[in-house]
């Protein structure tokens, strides 16, 4: 079977069935926007088709293979004073930075979606350095080295998703106003269902913590020799120390300098590397043909088959990690408006993510090229990324890369941390005790942060008893998600998903799933003709390794299979009950947001002048919003009425949103002459103090 024609059959159908569900509620058409909706999805979908085409099937001219004649590489500390200064530098900047812009957090809120206040380039870059975690360095270098460009699948095959996402689930989750996703189970199936998406998240999102905390401490050892153990823990604690300060705002300001730092010098080892080997061309013909080719063998390889790369990675975590990934859903609803998330979503899948699949693999290839051509030795893969990087770099420079692995590991350890904390203290703490006031939770999750830093360290030693890095992520992402994906897509996308049903998913699911590591032979008929991996039958659970691609597959069929055969013995619920939860009533959704009717379109900019009002102190509707008065002239600018909804900004749109928030218009005021806006003490705080002589940036949404 050929590995570009199945993953494309395959994916396609999931695409064009969310285009099916987008033409359904309006979002694309033949004309307007929703034609510009329709070119943009099939404008992705044919440039990532052309570009692993090409890479697939295109005649390409190899180099002769070089022998190396120079010494052995020997086994030392990597790196030189200067390069661990500038690491230790980052370290302390990443502190400083993510302190300084998380003072003053003084709700759930501010703390765990930084007042819903972003610009969408913001959030871009920050999705991009939580999307790139430490492992993703080390992970991917080490395929890129043995397997080529074929490293790039799993970061080229998420745009089946997209109509799905920011057509159907993005509106959704936004306007719901849920915390978090066990909520939206709570609120779409029954309690039951919260705790059982709790239990299963958490134990998901600690186990990522204990991946990348792993990957550090390994990386950490390989540089200075320090344990793994103690490194792990040594990160740890500085990652938890500024998002226990400051929380969603920290993260997503130090994730923007983390997310251009990791880009940058990510990109800077291709750089190097083909400019010591004389040119672009060069570099290129130094990777053999078949590391050129963007997927590997279809089944041949069960340490890397495209089959089940697509599977467990395409298809069952890309849509955890978009979907249900809580840390992606609290980046998302930080963006000031549904807009800017989708905005936010786009740039990161067709722009920032194939550079990011550049930039975690070009250790890997350049080592590749440069062992072709004989200046190095054959490397061992886990270190490809490392010795590639030394090798090109001067000292200093090698420091700066190894702080892009550093930024790598924050920016996602963080993303977990604050998203671990918000199901902690809605799903567990707030139902334990309702009563509990705002500085309970924060009190809470600022406690849980640090509580969840130390379970990661603890989790080390056990990733550590996998093969690899790629095999742990691998076989636990495969046995994990794909309850969670089919109970979340049947409850949005098939308003006949029942109650029992979901239920029945989640625990029937994870049931067969964990069955599967017992007694892996019967992934077999499942397998695509994939070999079973032999294993060592004393090692603890060794059927996790067995069939740890094609286990995803195994599982989203099996939990299909429960989840619609239930739903058909069961009774769902009234679709008065659903409103705004389930796909075509966005309009239901958006009444609950601002209260009121209301549409997804936005006015343009205008740009009033500030007063203050110290009586407006109220604060009204479900995200209880301060409220302000506007001139009649500005309401006719903004085409906004009585209990609109008005996002209020600082002039300078490159401060992202910081100083900025949304409002309810409690009144239209005629004595207030040309555009101008008139707030109460904590918004003039916030927007305009120290700059009162300035304009701001206002727009109507929805």
């Amino acid at each position: 079977m050929d590995p570009y024609l199945y993953q494309y059959a395959v994916g396609s159908i999931v695409f064009f069935t969310g285009m099916f569900y987008a033409w359904r509620q309006g979002y694309v058409g033949l004309s307007g926007s929703g034609l510009r909706n329709l070119a943009l999805c099939m404008g992705g979908l044919f440039l990532f088709a052309g570009v692993q085409g090409y890479l697939q099937y295109a005649p390409m001219v190899e180099a002769e293979a070089v022998a190396y004649t120079g010494d052995p590489l020997e086994k030392r500390q990597l790196g030189t004073t200067l390069d661990y200064g500038i690491m230790i530098g980052y370290f302390l900047a990443m502190l400083a930075i993510g302190t300084w812009f998380g003072r003053g957090q003084t709700t759930t809120k501010d703390f765990f979606f930084g007042g819903q206040r972003f610009s969408w380039w913001l959030i871009a870059f920050s999705l991009v350095a939580t999307t790139i975690g430490s492992y993703s360095f080390v992970k991917y270098s080490k395929i890129a080295y043995e397997y080529g460009l074929a490293s790039t699948q799993t970061y080229m095959n998420d745009w089946f998703w997209v109509p799905f996402l920011i057509f159907g689930w993005l509106p959704i989750l936004y306007f719901s106003r849920v915390v978090s996703i066990p909520e939206y189970f709570a609120r779409r199936f029954n309690p039951l269902s919260r705790n059982l998406a709790t239990g299963l998240l958490l134990f998901y999102l600690v186990g990522y913590v204990g991946i990348n905390l792993f990957t550090m401490g390994q990386a950490l050892n390989i540089l200075v020799g320090w344990p793994v153990f103690w490194a792990s823990a040594g990160v740890a604690a500085i990652s938890a120390t500024y998002v226990t300060f400051g929380g969603q705002t920290s993260v997503i300001m130090t994730d923007l300098f983390q997310g251009v730092m990791l880009l940058a010098t990510g990109m800077l080892i291709l750089v190097l590397g083909i400019d010591y080997l004389g040119g672009f061309d060069v570099f290129w013909s130094h990777l053999p043909r078949g590391h050129r080719q963007a997927f590997p063998a279809f089944n041949a390889d069960p340490a890397l088959p495209a089959v089940g790369i697509f599977w467990q990675d395409a298809m069952a975590n890309s849509a955890m990690f978009y979907f249900l990934n809580q840390g992606m859903v609290m980046r998302l609803m930080a963006a000031r408006s549904v807009k800017d998330s989708r905005r936010a979503v786009v740039t990161m899948l067709i722009v920032l993510m194939p550079i990011a699949a550049v930039v975690v693999a070009s250790g890997g290839w350049v080592g590749k090229a440069l062992s072709h051509a004989g200046v190095l030795p054959e490397l061992d893969g886990a270190e490809a990324f490392f010795i590639a990087s030394e090798f090109l770099a001067v000292p200093g420079v090698f420091g700066l890369i190894m702080a892009a692995l550093t930024a790598a590991l924050m920016s996602t350890v963080d993303t977990l941390i604050t998203a671990i904390s918000a199901i902690v203290v809605n799903d567990i703490y707030k139902p334990i005790k309702p009563e509990a006031e705002e500085r309970d939770l924060l009190k809470a999750a600022r406690m849980t942060s640090v509580a969840i830093a130390v379970i990661g360290v603890g989790l080390v030693p056990v990733f550590a008893s996998f093969k690899s890095i790629y095999s742990a992520h691998g076989a636990f992402t495969a046995a994990v998600t794909p309850p969670l994906v089919i109970t979340l897509l049947l409850g949005v996308f098939w308003r006949r998903f029942t109650p029992a049903a979901a239920v029945a998913t989640m625990i029937g699911g994870s049931a067969v799933i964990f069955f599967s590591i017992l007694v892996p032979e019967i992934i077999t008929p499942f397998a695509h003709g994939v070999p079973m991996l032999d294993v060592d039958p004393d090692e603890f659970l060794a059927g996790k390794n067995q069939y740890k691609f094609m286990r995803g597959f195994f599982g989203l069929v099996v939990c299909f299979v429960i989840g619609v055969g239930v739903s058909l013995f069961t009774k769902p619920k009234k679709l008065e009950d659903i409103k705004g939860l389930v796909w075509g009533t966005i309009s239901d959704a958006i009444f609950h947001y601002k209260g009121a009717a209301g549409s997804e379109e936005e006015s343009d900019w205008a740009h009033p002048t500030a007063a203050r009002d110290d009586e407006l102190a109220d604060y009204r509707g479900v995200g209880q919003l301060p409220i302000i008065r506007i001139s009649r002239a500005l309401a006719e600018q903004l085409e906004a009425k009585v209990d609109d909804l008005i996002y209020v900004s600082d002039k300078r749109a490159w401060l992202g949103g910081l100083r900025s928030t949304h409002a309810m218009v409690s009144e239209i005021d005629d004595s207030l002459e040309g555009e101008s806006v008139v707030m109460g003490e904590a918004m003039w705080t916030l927007i305009v103090k120290g700059r009162e002589d300035a304009v701001l940036r206002v727009k109507r949404l929805y």
